[in-house]
């Protein structure tokens, strides 16, 4: 019968060595996704890290890489439905490839912050970094500073030196302009998301786009700050306003509490006016009307990070992907004219 000591004892990277027939140190090259090892030796020592259930252990490959198995995630938008549905699908895609997670929240976009944030990132010894974090300041301050790993960002920045992949912001816009345009609808107002905001700003493009193709008349832009609260004020504002028949607001939440503030102010939703919104978060479909959106496959363009940036810390070719297609997803609050 084995001793305690001896049941208890966590496998080592030795003990992985025995079991294929092979040395340690070919055990930590195929660790450390080696490109000199052979598909059959590599696939002896993957089954006895299974049979074993081997852990490496990170903090010491970190040691001698310089590098931890830990892909680090720069976030200004924690909070926001998008963006934390894109982080689960990292963490995810992450631990498939037997990588962590770590996320630095940046309290604000000050180049002071961002410094901070990318030095904490460095003193994990992050692999790479995902960038979360769609102000156009963010990345003319990471175009300024020496990164030192690669990184991908989730939203498509002029001038990021890094790369980058999004939905089409742009053609998503259109399209739901285009809805309300297909409706009857002439005079369509858009409740549009801060400066600065780079998806605010693609929005705000398409929606332009499709009334100079239909060639309507165009209104200035309200700037809102993306919350239902927000969107309630400027629903009790454009209540007061005879010139429009329809609004498209750039993300869901401002669209609600735009449908809230028009209520309450006795204008019926869609039979007075039309409202769409964009990004297509889970309640969308469950306010009163349901809101006519656009859907955003925010977990798939996680998973595409993490392939694009394993794909540079390995030195593989990095994995081409265009622009994920938004759809539209027509509901009860958009109505003829």
């Amino acid at each position: 019968m084995a001793a305690p000591s001896e049941r208890a004892r966590v496998p080592s990277i030795r003990d992985v060595a025995r079991l294929a027939g092979v040395s340690h140190q070919t055990v930590s090259r195929v660790l450390n996704d080696h490109p000199s090892i052979r598909p059959e030796t590599k696939k002896r020592v993957q089954d006895a890290i299974a049979v074993l259930d081997y852990k490496p252990n990170l903090a010491a490959r970190a040691l001698v890489t310089s590098r931890s198995r830990t892909i680090g995630i720069l976030s200004a938008t924690i909070g926001e439905f998008g963006p934390t549905s894109s982080i689960a699908s990292i963490e995810d895609a992450a631990r498939v490839e037997g990588y962590s997670v770590t996320t630095v929240n940046l309290p604000a976009t000050t180049p002071e912050a961002i410094g901070d944030a990318i030095r904490q990132l460095g003193r994990e010894q992050v692999s790479g970094i995902v960038v979360l974090a769609p102000q156009v300041r963010v990345f003319n301050v990471l175009r300024g500073m020496a990164v030192g790993v690669p990184f991908v960002s989730l939203q498509t920045a002029s001038g990021s030196d890094g790369f980058s992949l999004s939905a089409d912001q742009v053609d998503g816009a259109r399209a739901v302009t285009e809805h309300l345009i297909s409706l009857g609808h002439s005079e369509i107002v858009h409740l549009a998301g801060p400066q600065d905001w780079i998806e605010a700003e693609s929005r705000m493009r398409g929606y332009l786009e499709a009334l100079r193709e239909a060639d309507l008349p165009t209104f200035p832009p309200i700037r809102g700050d993306w919350t239902a609260d927000f969107g309630y004020f400027a629903g009790t504002e454009l209540a007061r306003r005879p010139d429009f028949t329809a609004v498209f607001a750039a993300n869901d939440l401002m669209a609600i509490g735009l449908m809230h503030g028009f209520r309450d102010a006795g204008i019926e939703v869609p039979r007075q006016v039309s409202v769409v919104g964009f990004d297509d978060i889970p309640v969308a479909a469950h306010v009163w009307p349901p809101l006519t959106t656009v859907h955003q496959d925010f977990p798939s363009l996680g998973q595409r990070a993490v392939h694009i940036l394993l794909a540079q810390i390995r030195g593989d070719d990095v994995p081409e992907f265009g622009p994920a297609v938004p759809q539209l997803r027509l509901r009860s609050s958009s109505a003829s004219r």
